[in-house]
C-alpha cells in the first residue's frame, strides 16, 4: 500500500510535496547551469584574449575572429588598440593589455587599471593580411551602431575587406536595417563577401555582381577585376560588369574635367576680367595686372591676421570684410600708377609694356621687403572648407564658391556699364576716343578710373586665388600670361567674350591635361589661339561701331 501524499503549505494553501520538491530542484539546476556556465564564457574570451600573447600570426589571426564574435564589451577596445598599435603583450605571463588614448593601461581580458606595462611587454605584431582582418572586424563590431553614418562608415570597412567571418553578422544587421542608405551600403558589403566566398551558389553570386554593377564607382570596378577562377556563368556577368562600370566611369571622367575646366575658367575669367577693361578702354598693356592680384591676396592675408589676434570670432567673415578693402587698395594703387606712369606713355605701347613690366618687378620686391618670400597662410572659412559628392566626381566648396562669385562679379560689372554714367562714358572711350573728348567727356578721367577700377577688380580676384593657390610674391606672375590670351581670345573691350574666351579655354585646357600633360597643353592651347588669331585678329566679338577708326 503507497505511503499517502505530503503537503507543504504555501500562502496557506497545501501543495504536494513531490511537486514542491520537483519546482525546488529546477530552480537549483538553472542556478548551477548559469553559474557554471558564466565562467566558462568568461574564461573562453580570456583564452581567446591569451592567444594575442603568442607571437604567431595564425594565433592572433584566430585571436581576432573570436574576440569580435564574443560580444563582450572590451571587443571593440581591443581591437581598436590592437590596429593603433596600443595592445601589448607580456610573453612570459600571457597577459594581454590596452593603452588607452589617455596613457592609461587596463587589462584587455577583464578591464581590470594596470599601474603600468611591465617592462618585457611588446606591441602586438600586424601583417598585411591582419590589417584587413583587423578591419573587417572594427567594421563588424560597428555594423550595429545606433549612428547611420557609422553603419555605413562599417559597411565600407567589410567591403574592403570582404572577410568571410563577417557575413553572419552582415547579413544580421542587413534583415534588421530600416536606412535606405545604410541598408544599401550593408548589401554592396554583402555582395563582396558573396564574390570572393569560393562556396556560395551562382545564384548568390550573379546577384552580387548586379549588386556591385549597380555601385559602379572605382572600388567596385577594382573589386570586380580582382576576381578570378569564377564559374563561366557568374565570369560572363562579371565581364559584362566591368565593361558597364568603365563605360559609365568614362562619362563621369568626363563631367569631372568639364567641372575642373569650369573651375579653371571661373578663375582665369576673374584674373582677366579687369584687365580685359583696361586694355579695352585704353590700349594699355599692363604688365604689373598680376601684381593687383597679388596686392589683394596680400590684403586678405592681412585682414585674416588682424582677425586671429584681434578677434578670433570674425574669422568666417574675413573675405566678406577683404573684398572691399582689396578693391581699394588695389584700386587706389592702380589710380596712382595711371597718374603718375602710363599717363605719359599713351600711344607708345612698347614703352608701356617695358615700364609696367618694370613696376611688376618693383612691386614684387616690395612685398617680399614688408612680408617676406615665403608663402603666407590665409584660412578657408567653414562655409568654403570641405567638399561633397554628385554622383561619381567631388566638388570642393572652395571652387563652387569662386565660380559663383566670378559670375557675381561679371554680373555686377556688366550692370555697371549699361546703367551707370561711367559706364555709358568708358563705353563712348572705348567705341571712339576722339569723338568721345568732342562731346565733352573728360577722356583723362575716365582712363585713370577705368585703371583704378581694373586694378581693383584684379584686387577682388587676388581674395578669391588666396583660397586656391599659394600667397606669395609670385602669385600674379601665374595668371597674366593667361589674362592675355584670355583677353586676346575672347576679343579686346568685349566683356561676354572675356567670358567665353575664359571657359572655353578653362575646359579645353583640361581635357588636353589628361592626353598630353599640362606643359604640352598649354603649349598646344597658345598654338591654337596664334592659329585662331591669324583668321580673327579681333578675337571672337569683335566690337563694332567706330572702334576701328579709333
Amino acid at each position: 500500500m503507497s505511503n499517502p501524499p505530503h503537503y507543504y503549505f504555501c500562502r496557506g494553501r497545501p501543495v504536494v510535496a513531490n511537486v514542491f520538491d520537483r519546482f525546488h530542484s529546477l530552480v537549483l539546476s538553472v542556478f548551477l547551469i548559469v553559474a557554471l556556465t558564466v565562467p566558462a564564457f568568461a574564461g573562453a574570451f580570456e583564452d581567446s584574449v591569451a592567444k594575442f600573447a603568442n607571437d604567431d600570426f595564425s594565433d592572433t589571426d584566430e585571436a581576432i575572429g573570436e574576440v569580435a564574435a564574443s560580444g563582450n564589451a572590451l571587443a571593440f577596445p581591443i581591437i581598436s588598440a590592437l590596429q593603433d598599435g596600443r595592445l601589448s603583450a607580456d610573453p612570459d605571463s600571457k597577459k594581454v593589455y590596452v593603452t588607452q588614448d589617455d596613457g592609461k593601461v587596463i587589462d584587455a581580458a577583464t578591464g581590470a587599471a594596470v599601474d603600468k606595462l611591465p617592462d618585457n611587454a611588446a606591441a602586438v605584431r600586424l601583417n598585411n593580411r591582419l590589417r584587413r582582418t583587423v578591419e573587417a572586424a572594427l567594421g563588424s563590431l560597428t555594423l550595429l551602431s545606433p549612428d547611420p553614418a557609422r553603419r555605413i562608415a562599417a559597411a565600407q570597412s567589410v567591403f574592403k575587406a570582404h572577410e568571410e567571418s563577417a557575413l553572419p553578422i552582415i547579413e544580421g544587421a542587413l534583415a534588421k536595417e530600416t536606412n535606405k542608405a545604410v541598408k544599401a551600403a550593408f548589401a554592396e558589403a554583402r555582395a563582396a563577401i558573396l564574390l570572393n566566398k569560393s562556396d556560395a551558389s551562382d545564384t548568390d553570386k550573379l546577384e552580387a555582381v548586379a549588386t556591385i554593377k549597380a555601385r559602379g564607382d572605382q572600388e567596385a570596378l577594382a573589386l570586380l577585376t580582382s576576381l578570378s577562377g569564377q564559374p563561366p556563368l557568374v565570369a560572363s556577368a562579371i565581364t559584362g560588369a566591368i565593361a558597364s562600370i568603365q563605360s559609365r566611369l568614362a562619362v563621369w571622367s568626363a563631367v569631372q574635367n568639364g567641372w575642373y575646366g569650369l573651375s579653371l575658367g571661373s578663375v582665369l575669367l576673374l584674373a582677366a576680367i579687369g584687365l580685359a577693361i583696361t586694355f579695352g578702354v585704353m590700349g594699355v598693356i599692363n604688365m604689373a595686372h598680376g601684381e593687383m592680384v597679388m596686392l589683394g591676396a596680400y590684403t586678405t592675408f592681412v585682414v585674416q591676421e588682424v582677425i586671429r589676434t584681434s578677434y578670433p570670432g570674425l574669422f568666417d567673415y574675413s573675405l566678406l570684410i577683404a573684398v572691399p578693402l582689396a578693391f581699394l587698395v588695389a584700386g587706389a594703387i592702380g589710380v596712382v600708377i595711371e597718374r603718375t606712369i602710363i599717363r605719359f606713355l599713351y600711344g607708345r605701347p612698347l614703352e608701356t609694356l617695358l615700364a609696367t613690366w618694370g613696376l611688376s618687378l618693383v612691386l614684387q620686391q616690395a612685398v617680399r621687403t614688408a612680408f617676406g618670400p615665403t608663402n603666407r597662410e590665409v584660412g578657408n572659412p567653414s562655409w568654403m572648407s570641405g567638399a561633397f559628392e554628385f554622383g561619381q566626381i567631388t566638388i570642393t566648396y572652395n571652387r563652387l564658391w569662386i565660380l559663383c562669385f566670378t559670375l557675381a562679379v561679371f554680373a555686377i560689372l556688366l550692370a555697371m556699364l549699361r546703367y551707370t554714367a561711367l559706364g555709358l562714358e568708358m563705353r563712348a572711350v572705348t567705341q571712339n576716343r576722339r569723338m568721345a573728348a568732342s562731346m565733352g567727356i573728360a577722356t583723362s578721367r575716365v582712363d585713370a578710373l577705368t585703371f583704378g577700377l581694373g586694378s581693383g577688380i584684379a584686387g577682388i580676384a587676388g581674395v578669391a586665388l588666396s583660397q586656391i593657390d599659394n600667397v606669395s610674391p609670385n602669385l600674379g606672375q601665374s595668371y597674366i600670361i593667361d589674362s592675355f590670351m584670355v583677353v586676346v581670345f575672347g576679343g579686346v573691350g568685349n566683356l561676354w567674350g572675356t567670358l567665353v574666351g575664359a571657359f572655353t579655354l578653362g575646359i579645353a585646357n583640361k581635357f588636353l591635361e589628361p592626353v598630353a600633360g599640362a606643359v604640352l597643353g598649354k603649349i598646344a592651347i597658345l598654338v591654337l589661339i596664334i592659329l585662331f588669331i591669324q583668321k580673327r585678329p579681333r578675337g571672337l566679338f569683335a566690337l563694332k561701331g567706330r572702334a576701328v577708326e579709333a
